[in-house]
C-alpha cells in the first residue's frame, strides 16, 4: 500500500543535497525521484531550467519529499522528527551524524542538523520510564533529562531507581 501522508520539506536549493544527507544517515534509504524546473513558470518561480526542483526520497521506509522553494520559508523547532533509538550507542550514532558540519545541538535530546532540520534523538527506554506507574521515578527521569543535550540512558536509569545522577 502507497503511503498516504508524505511530509515535504521545502529548502532554498538544497534539497537534493539533503536528500543524500538524510539518505547516507539512515539504513535502507534511497533517492526514489528528482524532479527539475523547466522554462514554464519561470516568471513565478524563478528557477534556473534544469535545475532540482524537488526530490523524493525514503528514509528506512518512510517516504518524504524535498522541494527547492526558494528562500520564502525556513525550518523551525515546531516541525522535527523523533528518531527513536535502542541503545545509547544508536544515540550516539544519531547524534554525530546530524550535528555534523554545522548541526548544532539543543536540550532534551533535540537538535538542529545542517539544514535547520529539527530532530529528537530519544531512547526508547525514555518513554518507559514516563510513562510508567512510578509517579516519582518518572519526575526524577524528567528532572535528569532536563539538563541534557543528547540523553545519556545510564543516567536516565540511575534517576529512575532513585539514585544521583
Amino acid at each position: 500500500m502507497q503511503q498516504k501522508i508524505t511530509p515535504c520539506l521545502w529548502f532554498d536549493t538544497q534539497a537534493e543535497d539533503a536528500a543524500k544527507f538524510y539518505c547516507a544517515v539512515f539504513d535502507n534509504s534511497r533517492i526514489r525521484t528528482v524532479s527539475r524546473y523547466g522554462e514554464e513558470g519561470h516568471d513565478i518561480h524563478g528557477m534556473p531550467a534544469g535545475s532540482v526542483m524537488a526530490v523524493e526520497f525514503e528514509l528506512d521506509g518512510q517516504l518524504f519529499s524535498a522541494l527547492n522553494g526558494g528562500p520564502l520559508f525556513k525550518f523551525s523547532e515546531a516541525i522535527s522528527f523523533q528518531i527513536r533509538c535502542q541503545d545509547q550507542a544508536e544515540v550516539d550514532d544519531y547524534w554525530a551524524e546530524l550535528t555534523a558540519d554545522g548541526g548544532e545541538e539543543g536540550p532534551c535530546g533535540w537538535l538542529k542538523d545542517k539544514f535547520g532540520l529539527s530532530w529528537q534523538v530519544v531512547p526508547t527506554a525514555l518513554y518507559d520510564m514516563l510513562t510508567g506507574d512510578d509517579h516519582a521515578a518518572s519526575q526524577r527521569v524528567t528532572k535528569a533529562f532536563l539538563q541534557m543535550k543528547k540523553f545519556d540512558i545510564a543516567a536516565l536509569e540511575r534517576a529512575f531507581e532513585g539514585e544521583s545522577v
